[in-house]
């Protein structure tokens, strides 16, 4: 269609025989042709451009045919209804017996100032800050300013001015979350921008404490298994709540460095819990500080370590702050025999106790066979992820439920509740059968906690889709 064009002309054809776009076409043309004169010849005004080219689309079942042609115009509306009103002369089509019909006319530059006004408001709405910062906004804009600029680089990466001299560094997976770290006060993060370890990063974890501070999803677990083999890690930190590390506030960074698992514990780790759950007290070779105390330093600014910098290369330890928040303030480590049973172990004592069968009035076991029983109870649950989507889309029960890679479910929720369950599971869903309209904010967590598929009844309307998530409605099923 012709970008210039401010009419376009759609009329519905049907021909009794079987008929071809070229036979449409040379109709279209044969039988109009002098019928409106020189001035509305249909060859010369598509030759002066004020026509477009004839759009046809035709099919044919039983012997009959039936289609739709398309013609842009760009000539006033006088003149178009005209043309239109031509095309319904169009009695025969090849050697058979044919009709037009005009189904309508659409105003093109109607269209675009609908979708101009739409586009108007949402500028209007989002461009025009009308926020007044405050004096105290207004200082910590520019502290933080001053800060952004002290990014450095270290072998082509990424990375805060301290960690060349620095004996304790934080590895972080891009140049964003260097510059958030930086904003807060932490001058000693490199990052190894992807899931490929740079050689200058493996060597630089040689002969210092090393903290990998990286996202919760599944190319923060690449990076650290990496790092793993290649370099020498101390301790890992986790971004909480499924968040990545840039965009996390002050205080989420600080918790979740004072809260780093050395790294041989945060990797015999079972149950997918948390890696930033554990506040254990940390060396003070690993204490982080506040970022006023760090802003405070003489000459050099902090690191991570908690030391004052001066500028002869030596430290001085910062002082205390007034947050209350230190490595041992956060209390003993629970004991996981006395932790509330989960929601996967409630299921399995549930499945447990259902595949005994039925007891004597000592609770004791029947003479039935509890083989059998297990085997019924095993029998219940979907083995396949079809099985899922017709018992909990086709049954209409209104319900998420979350799914392991072997379709074993993890848990269920109402639809409405599959945004949390996505977000706070504690192991990561292979796939996620909901009955309901997916929505783009479950998708977008889905795809930041790593999910693998997503089945929902119906999709809504999506801004931007993962290519990591795969996405099916239960009638392709």
């Amino acid at each position: 269609m012709d970008d210039t064009a401010k009419y376009v002309i759609h009329a519905d054809i049907t021909a009794d025989g079987v008929v071809e776009r070229s036979d449409v076409v040379g109709a279209v043309f044969g039988q109009t042709e002098g019928l409106l004169g020189d001035d509305l010849d249909l060859r010369d005004l598509q030759q002066s451009s004020k026509l477009g080219r004839i759009d046809v689309d035709v099919d044919s079942q039983n012997g009959q045919s039936f289609g739709t042609i398309t013609i842009a115009s760009s000539l006033d509306k006088v003149e178009t209804s005209i043309l239109a009103a031509a095309l319904e002369t169009i009695s025969r089509v090849g050697p058979c017996r044919a009709s037009v019909s005009t189904a309508g006319i659409e105003d093109v530059r109607a269209a675009k100032r609908r979708t101009v006004v739409e586009r108007a408001k949402e500028l209007l709405s989002e461009s025009f800050d009308e926020d007044v910062m405050t004096s105290r906004e207004i200082l910590e804009e520019v502290r933080q300013s001053v800060r952004v600029e002290d990014i450095a680089d270290y072998e082509g990466l990424p990375a805060g001015p301290r960690v060349e001299d620095s004996d304790a560094i934080v590895v972080v997976e891009g140049r964003a979350d260097v510059l958030n770290l930086l904003r807060y006060g932490v001058k000693n993060a490199v990052a190894v921008e992807g899931t490929n370890v740079p050689d200058a990063v493996a060597d630089l974890t040689q002969g210092r404490t090393v903290t990998a501070f990286l996202d919760g999803d599944r190319g923060g677990d690449l990076i650290r298994k990496e790092l793993a083999q290649v370099g020498d890690i101390d301790y890992v930190a986790v971004a909480p709540g499924g968040k990545s590390v840039e965009d996390l506030a002050r205080h989420e960074v600080m918790s979740a460095l004072r809260s780093k698992r050395p790294f041989d514990e945060a990797e015999s780790e079972v149950g997918g819990e948390s890696e930033a759950d554990d506040p254990e007290p940390q060396d003070e070779g690993t204490e982080v500080v506040d970022a006023d105390a760090a802003s405070a330093g003489a000459d050099g600014g902090t690191d991570a370590t908690g030391n004052t910098a001066a500028t002869d290369g030596s430290a001085r330890p910062a002082p205390e702050t007034d947050s209350g928040v230190g490595p041992d303030a956060s209390g003993p480590t629970p004991d996981p025999e006395t932790e509330s049973p989960s929601v996967e172990s409630t299921a399995e004592s549930a499945s447990a106790d259902s595949a005994v069968g039925p007891t004597d009035e000592t609770g004791e076991p029947t003479a039935d066979d509890p083989d059998a029983a297990a085997e019924s109870a095993a029998a219940s649950e979907p083995a396949t992820l079809r099985g899922h989507v017709e018992g909990v889309v086709d049954a209409e029960t209104g319900a998420a439920r979350l799914l392991d890679e072997s379709f074993a479910t993890l848990a269920e929720v109402a639809a409405e509740d599959a945004f949390d369950a996505v977000k706070e599971a504690d192991e990561v869903p292979y796939a996620v059968v909901l009955d309901g309209t997916l929505e783009q904010r479950v998708l977008d967590v889905a795809a930041q906690r790593g999910v693998g598929q997503v089945v929902a009844a119906d999709l809504g309307e999506f801004v931007k889709q993962p290519a990591d998530v795969r996405i099916r409605t239960a009638d392709q099923f």
